[in-house]
């Protein structure tokens, strides 16, 4: 089962894709012989695993723009981004 995180891009009209998560079940573990051991059970099975991509970055950023953008151009920056960007608006 694959989930997609999806953006919403005014200038497009649309939502966009930016990362893609998968559950592969046992898949990929079957095929790298990566098992685990369940305490107090003999034998041992094989390990579930997930596979996600990165954020697209210029996507990411694009929505960022142009969902913060304000009338006079500038740029509120997320709360959330705040920390890292050091600063709470771009001018």
């Amino acid at each position: 089962k694959t989930y997609d995180i999806e953006v919403w891009l005014p200038g497009q009209n649309k939502y966009r894709e930016i990362s893609s998560c998968s559950n592969f079940g046992d898949f990929q573990a079957r095929r790298a012989s990566i098992r685990f051991k369940r305490a107090g059970k003999k034998g041992t099975e094989f390990v579930h695993t997930l596979n996600g991509s990165g954020l697209a970055i210029g996507r990411t950023l694009v929505a960022v723009l142009e969902n913060y953008q304000q009338k006079d151009g500038s740029v509120i920056i997320p709360e959330v981004l705040r920390p890292y960007m050091g600063v709470d608006k771009i001018q």
